[in-house]
């Protein structure tokens, strides 16, 4: 066996990794957002940066899905009943799914309320005409699905962190980006 027979490819590590501090800081941005008043600069600059790093997140699961269909998941060792593998990618296949839906529900957002789509100096296209009352709808999706990717990606971490401390498989060592520390 390869040494990294057991773990993923480091380009899969690496986007790994930096979507998830990608997202803790969309996360942290709009949920301390509200810490400044309404109409202040500092206010306004925390939601620029979130939608800024919401659309980093998009396009960086853009580079990552190609990077997962071309690039192996390494078996974990020892492998998991048919049931647990089953649930994994239906898991996986629920982040995907926010990774994308959520950075494209906000641009639908801020395309719907007639409002800029800041992309670091850039203006990206509205993806649609100006509607406030659809924008607010689409707002509040996501918001919601905002709040469920809290519970998927818990929910991810502790299965990670499950299989590790508990069943003592390599689960979390495949995707650790210092191998063999985990």
């Amino acid at each position: 066996m390869k040494p990294l027979d057991n773990r993923y490819s480091p380009p899969l590590i690496a986007v790994h990794w930096l979507t998830l501090v990608l997202l803790v800081a969309v996360y942290a941005l709009i949920e301390l957002h509200d810490v400044f008043p309404k109409g202040s600069a500092a206010r306004d600059l925390m939601k620029t940066w979130h939608f800024m790093l919401g659309l980093s997140v998009f396009a960086l699961v853009l580079v990552r899905l190609p990077l997962r269909l071309v690039l192996h998941a390494p078996p974990i060792t020892p492998a998991l009943p048919a049931w647990q593998q089953r649930l994994a990618m239906a898991m996986h296949v629920a982040l995907y799914a926010l990774l994308l839906v959520l950075p494209l529900l906000g641009w639908l957002t801020l395309s719907a309320k007639g409002k800029a789509i800041p992309f670091f100096g850039l203006q990206l296209p509205p993806l649609m005409g100006a509607d406030k009352a659809l924008g607010e709808t689409l707002e509040n999706i996501h918001a919601f699905i905002g709040d469920m990717g809290f519970v998927l990606i818990g929910l991810h971490a502790s299965a990670a962190l499950y299989h590790h401390y508990l069943v003592h498989d390599d689960t979390l060592r495949r995707m650790w980006p210092w191998a063999g520390k985990a």
